[in-house]
C-alpha cells in the first residue's frame, strides 16, 4: 500500500460552491471505470436512514464507540449501533451527490477514483494513471478523516509525494483556485 499526497484546492463555506468545482475537475478527468469511496462518522437514526436509501445494498460499517462490536460483517442492525463508522467503496459515480446531500451537516469524506489525469503538453504534464488519479470532497471537515469537522467543505486534489510536477495548481488554476497550503497523507 502506498500513499498520495491530497492537497487542498479550495475551502469554501458553501457546498454547492464546493460541487461546481468536483464536478469541473471530473469533467477533466479520465472517468473511464472510474468509482467513488465514502468514509463518515454517522450519529444521527435519520442520516443513517437518507444514506440507507442512497446506499441500500452492502452499506460497510463498524460500531464507533470504542469496545463496542457490532459490524455490517456481523449482519448487525447499523441503527442499533449508533455511532458508526462507514467505509463504503466501489460505489457507480451517481452515489456522490445524493450521498452528500443525505449528510445534513455530517462530515464525511467523497472520494473519486478515476482512471486518469491527462497529459497536458502546454503544462508540461504527462496522464496520470490511475494509481495517482484521486479527488477528494471532504464535506463539514477540512481533512479527509473528519478530525476538523468545520462548516467548510474542502477539495482535494491527489498527487505523488514529492513531485511537484504543477498538477496540483494546473488543476486549481481549472476551479479559478490556487492551492491552500494544505496537504496530508492519504491511503491508496
Amino acid at each position: 500500500m502506498s500513499n498520495s499526497r491530497a492537497a487542498a484546492v479550495l475551502t469554501t463555506p458553501d457546498l454547492a460552491e464546493a460541487m461546481r468545482a468536483v464536478r469541473t475537475l471530473l469533467d477533466v478527468a479520465d472517468l473511464d471505470g472510474a468509482e467513488v469511496d465514502f468514509e463518515a462518522v454517522i450519529h444521527s437514526p435519520e442520516v443513517l436512514r437518507r444514506v440507507q436509501e442512497v446506499l441500500p445494498d452492502g452499506l460497510e460499517w463498524w460500531a464507533f464507540e470504542e469496545g463496542a462490536e457490532g459490524s455490517s460483517a456481523a449482519g448487525d442492525d447499523p441503527a442499533a449501533w449508533l455511532p458508526i463508522r462507514l467505509f463504503d467503496w466501489c460505489r457507480p459515480l451517481d452515489r456522490a451527490e445524493p450521498f452528500i446531500a443525505a449528510l445534513a451537516g455530517t462530515p464525511a469524506s467523497v472520494r473519486w477514483d478515476l482512471n486518469a489525469w491527462p497529459e497536458v503538453p502546454e503544462a508540461g504534464l504527462e496522464a496520470v494513471s490511475q494509481k495517482y488519479a484521486y479527488l477528494t470532497l471532504s464535506v463539514n471537515s477540512r481533512d479527509l478523516g473528519q478530525d476538523e469537522p468545520s462548516q467548510d467543505h474542502t477539495v482535494h486534489v491527489h498527487s505523488r509525494w514529492g513531485e511537484d510536477d504543477g498538477r496540483v495548481e494546473w488543476l486549481a488554476a481549472r476551479i479559478g483556485s490556487t492551492p491552500t497550503g494544505r496537504a496530508e497523507s492519504s491511503s491508496l
